[in-house]
């Protein structure tokens, strides 16, 4: 079980009031290197062991982003119980810390909204995109990529629960902010698939198969784009996407995708530089 019971009598501030905060970019560089070699089990424990030390520094600040971190790597290893104990001690620190309007906050709110989508709680994960939307909007510029991501979010657990207008509005604007970004093809290449899905779910799959594999295309295309550096992202979504290809009868692009996921994983975990 994660160890969430940090002292909130401390006063938060600087380095949360810790004489010796946790070297937040270390803990993430290492976590980076883990998740690339997809040895989640070990990123788990790296940031289990950096939580006990931010509580023992007294580092408010330092917890936080391990919780928001752990929340990530709980969602893909299917943890649920530890996800949703992640969840609700980052939100509960987003008071201690008094850090409600910030960036950081959104951020939270967004990851505690994909770990409630992911274990099927899409109404509970709309309350924290809607609470992250407000706080990304008054805070980001329009063009920002963790807008994109927070759209794409969004619009999957509104999908989810029948509200495809509103879906599909925030998949639009998804689209166009990651448009913008350096490599946003893989943010794209998601989106259009969640599309995919969506119209699948709101007219059935006869009405919809033109658009569907329309969508399917414009995905392929962008996971295929040269330019994208084949790293450990590209791995994560590559796998991430085998399985829509799949489920619509796109078994060679799946299993394209499922090899150079594989490769990819396989070169972080022998050490090979791309």
């Amino acid at each position: 079980m994660i160890c969430c019971d940090i002292d909130v009598r401390m006063k938060p501030g600087g380095a949360s009031g810790a004489a010796n905060p946790i070297p937040v970019m270390r803990v993430r560089e290492r976590l980076d290197i883990l998740t690339g070699q997809k040895d989640y089990a070990a990123a788990a424990r790296h940031l289990e062991y950096w939580l006990r030390e931010a509580q023992a520094a007294g580092d408010l600040r330092g917890a936080f982003v391990v919780l928001n971190e752990m929340m990530g790597v709980y969602r893909k290893t299917g943890d649920r119980d530890r996800a949703l104990e992640s969840v609700d001690a980052a939100i509960a620190m987003i008071s201690t810390l008094d850090n409600g309007d910030t960036i950081s906050a959104g951020t939270a709110y967004v990851n505690a909204g994909t770990v409630c989508d992911r274990f099927g709680d899409p109404d509970g994960a709309i309350r924290h995109f809607e609470a992250a939307k407000r706080i990304y909007e008054a805070n980001l510029d329009a063009g920002d990529e963790r807008l994109g991501g927070l759209y794409n979010n969004m619009a999957l657990a509104l999908a989810e629960t029948g509200r495809f207008d509103e879906a599909f509005r925030l998949y639009a604007l998804a689209m166009d902010v990651m448009a913008r970004q350096p490599y946003g093809q893989l943010e794209q290449a998601i989106t259009c698939l969640n599309m995919a899905n969506a119209l699948e779910a709101q007219k059935g799959m006869e009405a919809a198969e033109e658009e569907i594999a329309s969508y399917l295309d414009t995905a392929e295309g962008l996971l295929g784009d040269a330019s994208l550096p084949r790293n450990g992202y590209y791995a994560f979504v590559c796998e991430k996407c085998a399985p829509t290809f799949s489920y619509y009868g796109w078994f060679q692009t799946a299993a394209e995708l499922t090899d150079a996921a594989e490769t990819i994983y396989r070169r972080n975990r022998e050490g090979v530089q791309a």
